[in-house]
């Protein structure tokens, strides 16, 4: 904002992913997993928001195919990204488009697929999974994999290329959107 005098793009990318089982789910890590994927989202637009309202722009929040559909041993995650996409904080995407609108910012989600190669995967998720799961980090690769009717893992590019699409102005009537990012693996 000191530098250019305004703010054109914000994108919300913070998550965090604790996995488990429902009936041996911590209420705390469920509290944290939502304060930090559903209400960071809501506070960091909130936070913008005065430098947005008079020159317009775009806020993309990275999302999650999970904010779409269940994930199995995911309850927290699920719930926190499918509340950025559609149910709480009055269908948070989606009225936030319209309540934005006409102050020409347009709200939108990228909901990605399993990013197999993140750190997030290879340095967490993996064993997470196989731990949940009783697989091996390998069998959960090819499990994963194998659910993408591409038969690879989302790669940073895949999504970059959404965002940067909707921070353009060739994406100017573009609102309220939640676009998959799967690979075919969500088509909804």
């Amino acid at each position: 904002l000191a530098h250019d005098g305004r703010i054109d793009l914000l994108i919300c990318n913070a998550a965090i992913v604790i996995s488990g089982p429902a009936e041996e789910f911590d209420p705390e890590d469920w509290r944290r997993v939502i304060d930090v994927n559903l209400c960071g989202y809501f506070n960091s637009v909130k936070a913008l928001l005065p430098c947005m309202l008079e020159h317009g722009g775009s806020i993309v929040q990275i999302n999650s195919k999970s904010g779409k559909r269940g994930s199995a041993k995911n309850s927290a995650y699920a719930a926190g990204k499918f509340g950025g996409i559609k149910a709480a904080i009055k269908r948070a995407c989606e009225s936030m488009a319209l309540d934005l609108a006409p102050y020409g910012i347009r709200v939108n989600c990228v909901c990605p697929g399993n990013m197999l190669d993140s750190p997030l995967w290879v340095n967490s998720l993996y064993d997470q999974y196989a731990q949940n799961q009783g697989l091996t980090r390998e069998q959960i690769r090819a499990k994963y994999m194998a659910q993408s009717p591409m038969g690879r893992g989302c790669e940073y590019d895949d999504v970059c290329n959404v965002v940067v699409f909707l921070a353009s102005d060739l994406a100017s009537y573009m609102t309220g959107q939640a676009i998959n990012v799967t690979g075919g693996q969500e088509m909804r």
